[in-house]
């Protein structure tokens, strides 16, 4: 784990200060997910399955799933220009390329067999169980450890119960009504109540 970080380290050092082309913001972009990649591969496959593991986890599924609902919030309010008609080409490509950002265009065309529409996608990335970066599948690994680490201090508390209510809501939502209701409303309340976990787990645990 440490080779990986202090390997990924030297390499971006040499990337330096000022503009790049637009092939060398693709390699580093590259850089950046390769090196993240060995490093989660890393501690997934070496470290002991003990609380530092579970705490590990736990900050990962709290960032994917805040970086998720960030990803389509700016989707859904800025990406597509007010010119531009809902559903047209521009809205088409935008969604395909944020699918592709979560590493999800293949799982969405298994999943639906269908063209890229957003509540659709909005389905695979909150509500979907089997999708890994689904809001969803992040909180059914939260509440696992979570649940892990509980066994393991001998206590459980608010902290369980805030991601056992979220993952909840979560699992009794439907796409209509939350488009019905705003995307953007549910998914700010939603990172708020994301936030409120983290510093609960803190006050719980780390102090």
């Amino acid at each position: 784990m440490w080779d990986a970080i202090n390997g990924a380290w030297l390499e971006i050092r040499g990337f330096g200060p000022g503009r790049k082309s637009r092939d060398e913001i693709a390699r580093f972009l590259r850089l950046v997910q390769e090196s993240s990649l060995r490093y989660d591969g890393s501690a997934y496959r070496t470290m002991l399955r003990n609380d530092a593991f579970w705490f590990s986890r736990l900050g990962v599924y709290m960032e994917r799933s805040d970086n998720t609902a960030r990803i389509l919030d700016v989707k859904y309010h800025l990406l597509l220009p007010a010119q531009q008609h809902v559903g047209g080409p521009l809205d088409y490509f935008q969604w395909a390329a944020i699918l592709r950002t979560v590493s999800a265009l293949t799982s969405y065309r298994w999943v639906y067999r269908d063209s890229v529409k957003p509540w659709l996608v909005a389905d695979l990335l909150i509500l979907n169980n089997q999708m890994p970066r689904s809001l969803a599948s992040c909180y059914e690994n939260l509440v696992r450890n979570l649940d892990l680490i509980g066994q393991a201090y001998g206590r459980q508390g608010l902290a369980q119960r805030q991601a056992r209510a979220i993952r909840a809501r979560l699992e009794s939502s439907r796409m209509e009504e939350i488009f019905q209701a705003g995307l953007h409303e549910f998914i700010t309340e939603f990172i708020a109540d994301n936030n409120r976990l983290g510093t609960t787990i803190t006050q719980q645990y780390l102090l």
